[in-house]
C-alpha cells in the first residue's frame, strides 16, 4: 500500500477566514489509516475549524480537505461527529435514537435491528434500550450519542470535546471504553480536547495548534504502551511527555491572551 493510499484525511495549506477574522492558515495535516489523533490548544486556535471542515460543514477559504484521496466539497457522511453536548432526540428511545440514522438511509430493519443489539452491547447500556434521554447520566447519554455515529459506520470519528462536560470519574471511564470501542471497530479519530492528561491517555500522535490564526506548532507521537490507564501518569515518561507539551501550550495561551 502507498504512502497516499493509507491516508484517510488530508489539509493541504488551507486557510478559514470568517470576515476579517483568519481561523486557521496555511494549515497543513495527514491522518493516516487507523490512527488517534488528539489536537489540543488555546481557546480560539482553530480545532473546531478543522473538524468542521473534515466534516464538510465548512468548505476552506483556500486550500484542500481530502478523504481517502478525494476533496471534501459538501456534509462527509463517511465523517461521523460526536459533539460535547449529546444531541439525543428526547422523544426517541435509546434504541431508536442509534437506530435513527439507518432508518433515515433506508437500510433493511433487519440489519438495522442486529447493528443495534451489538452497538448496545458494546457501549455495555443494552439494560437501558427502551429508557429516554431525560433517563439516563450525562455519561450514558454520550455513551448513546457515541453509539448514533457509529451506527452509520463512518470511516472517521470526528469527537469535539466528546467529555467536557463530564465529571472527572465519569470522563476517564469513558476514555476507556472510547479506545476500547475505536479498537473493536477499527476506525480512524481526530478528537479535541483542551486537556493534556486526556490527550496523552488517548493518542496516538498529538498536534498543537498555535493561537489564532492557527497552524501546527508541534507534532508529538505518543511512546506511552498501550493499553493505558490512570496510572500511567505516576511515570516519568509521561511527566516528560506532559511538561513538553505544557511549555508549548502555555507560550500559545500566553500569546493568544496578549490579543485579546
Amino acid at each position: 500500500m502507498s504512502e497516499q493510499a493509507a491516508l484517510v484525511l488530508q489539509a493541504e495549506k488551507v486557510t478559514q477566514r470568517f470576515g476579517e477574522v483568519v481561523a486557521i492558515e496555511e494549515f497543513s495535516l495527514q491522518v493516516p489509516r487507523g490512527e488517534f489523533l488528539v489536537i489540543v490548544g488555546p481557546s480560539g486556535c482553530g480545532k473546531s475549524t478543522v473538524l468542521n471542515q473534515f466534516a464538510g460543514f465548512l468548505r476552506p477559504s483556500s486550500g484542500r480537505v481530502l478523504l481517502d484521496g478525494q476533496e471534501i466539497r459538501d456534509v462527509e457522511p463517511r465523517c461521523g461527529m460526536v459533539f460535547q453536548k449529546y444531541a439525543l432526540f428526547p422523544w426517541l428511545s435509546v434504541e431508536r435514537n442509534i437506530s435513527f440514522g439507518p432508518d433515515m438511509r433506508g437500510v433493511a430493519a433487519e440489519k438495522t435491528r442486529a447493528r443495534v443489539d451489538q452497538l448496545l452491547q458494546l457501549i455495555d447500556i443494552e439494560p437501558f434500550r427502551k429508557h429516554y434521554p431525560s433517563q439516563l447520566s450525562g455519561g450514558m447519554q454520550q455513551r448513546v450519542a457515541l453509539a448514533r455515529t457509529l451506527a452509520n459506520d463512518p470511516e472517521v470519528l470526528l469527537c469535539d470535546e466528546p467529555f467536557a462536560a463530564l465529571d472527572a470519574m465519569t470522563r476517564q471511564v469513558l476514555q476507556a471504553e472510547l479506545v476500547k470501542i475505536v479498537a473493536a471497530e477499527a476506525k480512524t479519530v481526530v478528537f479535541i480536547t483542551h486537556s493534556i492528561d486526556e490527550a496523552l491517555l488517548l493518542a496516538d500522535r498529538i498536534v498543537v495548534m498555535s493561537a489564532r490564526p492557527g497552524r501546527i506548532k508541534l507534532e508529538l507521537q505518543n511512546s506511552l504502551p498501550r493499553p493505558r490507564s490512570v496510572e500511567v501518569q505516576n511515570t516519568e515518561a509521561y511527566a516528560g511527555l506532559k511538561q513538553q507539551i505544557w511549555e508549548c501550550v502555555r507560550e500559545e495561551v500566553l500569546a493568544s491572551m496578549s490579543k485579546t
